[in-house]
């Protein structure tokens, strides 16, 4: 049976290093879990996982609650990430609708998340997934 939760154990979130690591891609194992740790303490990111049928690690979803005055209450999705072997399956838009269940049992309005230009394959999932285009990023390098 297909099975999403939240990952919890040291064990569990290296074990999602292997689908995370196709869309972040310039992070080694060991940054991965140091940036895990760090953003979840600090900024109460969480960690959702996807597992087929058969039992195999699918799809790797992270996530915050947040407020601001433009939004409210809403959930951020800072990373979304289906295993590349295991693509057109069905496992982004499952982790994608648990996600937003989730943001909507805390109180959030609205589901938020920023994805590359060069992302086209993304970005007509995300339109697929009625979510609508409504803000430029910018971003300006402080180093």
């Amino acid at each position: 049976m297909e099975e999403i939760r939240l990952l919890e154990s040291q064990d569990e979130l290296r074990a999602s290093f292997r689908v995370m690591s196709q869309l972040r891609t310039h992070l080694t194992e060991d940054e991965y879990m140091a940036r895990l740790s760090r953003q979840r303490e600090e900024e109460h990111y969480q960690v959702v996982g996807l597992w087929d049928k058969s039992g195999e690690f699918r799809a790797v979803g992270g996530f915050r609650l947040a407020t601001a005055l433009a939004h409210g209450k809403f959930i951020y999705v800072d990373d979304l990430v289906s295993d590349e072997a295991a693509r057109s399956e069905g496992h982004g838009t499952k982790l994608l609708d648990w996600i937003s269940r989730y943001g909507k049992e805390h109180g959030c309005t609205s589901l938020h998340l920023d994805s590359g230009v060069q992302r086209h394959d993304a970005h007509r999932f995300y339109l697929r997934e009625r979510m609508d285009i409504v803000f430029y990023h910018f971003r300006k390098s402080l180093v």
